[in-house]
């Protein structure tokens, strides 16, 4: 009788894993449609448009920020589309990883895995040293000052009360919110869930409020031109600054895509999925075009040049001082919902690695109470509440931006490719257009990631040769596939 052969050690990198729609995870299915769109919300508003949108406008487009707005929002929601359909057909946590698993082989699967430690780990370290700072500041208002060095990572130097200078011991409110977001984590999803749904509320309301209240105070002088004539070097207004500020505003859409690893704990992933994350692009182009809109009619764009802190500008041109406190609390608000997001999608995916054996075991266990990933939380709350208080965390957030929108890029590849290979899988959802969506995420994504510095590529390409060295010494031997 013939042996079955082994198949080759390259065609072993590409295996693909079969698509199945059997749960053994272990997870609790408690979010519904509702759910997904505050917790897409929640990971996309940040602080990013209290701070960018004034950059943007003073540096590069002018009143024309709306559009640059609009314009990283098409580019953004072709990503969301094919997200929306590979959701819709692959129900299981794990996000770009498992979409590229099932599409691409297991080689690209870890490489994506290992990519959105990037958006994930590394980027809930650096938002909750922004947290802390702004945290710090409040408390400071209300005459409540914490240790100076103990507010700080042993890299930098800061001012004691006598005077002098010293270096920081560690950032302890950093550390504190990661633990305290991931304990949170660990009680439930649901819990979760419910917590994130109050802070965007808070912040939604915020935003709300800055802009019914500045609508008064518009200037519509501020609106002309409304495109800044060029001033005689790429980006610097005219056209090519609408698109230079689409480019750098492009980061204030990314968070939406932690949605889909939370697919086995959705009680209905192909029709919920695609409602969570196109609804909650929506909400945030909303949010993102009428913010930009006001914060520009109060405000010429030239007196935002170099201010860095243009919302409070705003502000100080209405009779609501109030509205300085709100939004600091908004701020506050929209950091703690991204770390929320952020560590729940970290988990899952190092959740979905384990399942198949790329990663050890203990990344898939799940609590017999309250059935999350408590070690998967463990783990990450110690590692990124480690490099929250004790790393320079601003170098390592360059490479949050390249590592989403490479995972951006692979989606968008693997909707193409299952088009063509598993073309009569049943698709809850499906991206209009033919293939043309998809390859317009894909040119739009490299396009960004191109006009990154080479710095940033650097950081990446060293990220995944350690990745490599993990692969190809542990993961492909302990893979379900190689066994």
């Amino acid at each position: 009788m013939p042996q079955p052969t082994r198949p080759s050690a390259l065609s072993a990198l590409f295996r693909l894993k079969p698509m199945t729609d059997t749960d053994d995870s272990g997870l609790k299915r408690v979010l519904g449609p509702a759910s997904l769109v505050a917790l897409g919300v929640g990971a996309t508003i940040g602080a990013g448009l209290f701070s960018l949108t004034g950059i943007a406008a003073g540096d590069n487009a002018g009143p024309a920020v709306v559009l640059s707005y609009f314009i990283a929002a098409i580019a953004c929601g072709f990503a969301g589309l094919c997200y929306s359909e590979l959701a819709s057909m692959i129900p299981v946590s794990g996000s770009a990883y498992s979409y590229a698993y099932v599409a691409m082989g297991e080689l690209i699967a870890w490489i994506i895995g290992w990519d959105l430690v990037l958006e994930y780990a590394v980027g809930a370290a650096t938002v909750s040293v922004s947290w802390s700072g702004y945290v710090t500041s409040l408390l400071g208002g209300w005459g409540l000052s914490l240790p100076a060095r103990l507010t700080a990572s042993p890299f930098q130097t800061v001012t004691l009360p006598d005077g002098t200078t010293a270096a920081g011991l560690a950032n302890v409110p950093a550390a504190f919110i990661i633990v305290l977001v991931s304990l949170l984590l660990i009680r439930g999803t649901s819990e979760s869930a419910k917590v994130n749904a109050v802070i965007v509320t808070i912040k939604l309301s915020v935003i709300a409020a800055f802009i019914g209240f500045g609508l008064p105070y518009i200037n519509t002088a501020n609106y002309h031109p409304f495109i800044p004539a060029n001033a005689g070097t790429f980006g610097h207004y005219g056209f090519s600054g609408v698109m230079r500020a689409a480019g750098t505003i492009f980061f204030a859409y990314i968070g939406f895509d932690a949605l889909s690893t939370a697919a086995q704990e959705t009680k209905n992933p192909k029709r919920d999925m695609p409602v969570g994350i196109i609804g909650s692009l929506l909400v945030c182009v909303a949010a993102y075009v009428t913010f930009s809109f006001v914060l520009t009619g109060i405000v010429n764009y030239k007196d935002m040049i170099g201010d860095a802190a243009p919302v409070a500008t705003a502000i100080d041109r209405t009779h609501f001082v109030w509205l300085k406190l709100a939004v600091k609390l908004g701020i506050i608000a929209g950091f703690t919902s991204v770390l929320l997001v952020l560590l729940l999608g970290q988990s899952r995916v190092f959740f979905a690695m384990s399942k198949d054996g790329l990663l050890p075991a203990l990344f898939s266990k799940t609590h017999k109470r309250f059935h999350t990933p408590w070690l998967s939380n463990l783990f990450f709350m110690v590692a990124t509440g480690a490099m929250a208080a004790f790393l320079p965390i601003t170098e390592l957030g360059h490479m949050t931006s390249i590592g989403t929108l490479l995972a951006f890029t692979i989606v968008c590849a693997g909707v193409l490719i299952l088009r063509r290979t598993a073309p009569d899988m049943e698709r809850k959802f499906r991206v209009p257009g033919g293939p043309v969506v998809p390859a317009l995420g894909i040119v739009s994504c490299l396009t960004v990631m191109a006009s990154l510095d080479s710095l940033t590529w650097l950081r990446l390409v060293v990220w995944l040769v350690i990745g490599g060295v993990i692969y190809f010494s542990y993961s492909r031997h302990h893979s379900l596939l190689n066994r």
